[in-house]
């Protein structure tokens, strides 16, 4: 397991994968400017706090 993740930094760390990093940070960004794509997110991120939304009384 660790040569496959030796192995991913590597290509992480080639020109080859810096384009494929700056292609996919491209697209997310392109993704996450859509309101309703932005909303998904949202839902989603609020799921995996637990749901709590931003309240700041205890929880009971």
């Amino acid at each position: 397991m660790a040569s496959l993740l030796n192995k991913v930094i590597q290509f992480a760390n080639s020109p080859k994968g810096q384009q494929v990093v700056r292609q996919a940070t491209s697209k997310a960004q392109e993704f996450a400017k859509d309101p309703k794509n932005r909303a998904k997110i949202e839902d989603v991120r609020r799921r995996l706090q637990g749901g709590r939304g931003t309240g700041s009384g205890p929880v009971r």
